[in-house]
């Protein structure tokens, strides 16, 4: 019994790792080839590859083998890394209004004066 609950929590598990490549794939996938040169980051070509590669991997092979492992990596340095100044440089990402780092909700803090 203890053996098929970890069986299916591997299941789940490798489903999950599936959906997060296939995530990271589709967003390489939609952003512009010249975001990627703007950023400093590699081609598109070559994130398309890697995360397709990964994709394929997990889709194939276990969890538990060394592929999905190297496929996981290269998913997470891509939605670390590459994504986050992928946005920047496309103008999607977080924008700071502007004013200081002591300015609260309503404006600014002023220290209880």
């Amino acid at each position: 019994m203890l053996v098929e609950g970890f069986g299916e929590v591997l299941y789940w598990v490798s489903i999950g790792l599936l959906v997060f490549t296939a995530v990271a794939f589709v967003d390489a996938a939609v952003h512009r080839e010249d975001a990627y040169r703007a950023a400093g980051k590699q081609t598109k070509g070559f994130w398309l590859i890697i995360l397709g590669i990964a994709v394929a991997v997990n889709l194939f092979f276990g969890i538990l083998a060394f592929l999905p492992v190297l496929g996981l990596i290269a998913t997470i340095v891509y939605m670390v890394d590459v994504r986050p100044a992928l946005r920047q440089v496309s103008g999607r990402g977080p924008r700071r209004r502007g004013g200081s780092s002591s300015d609260g909700p309503y404006g600014p803090y002023n220290g209880g004066r």
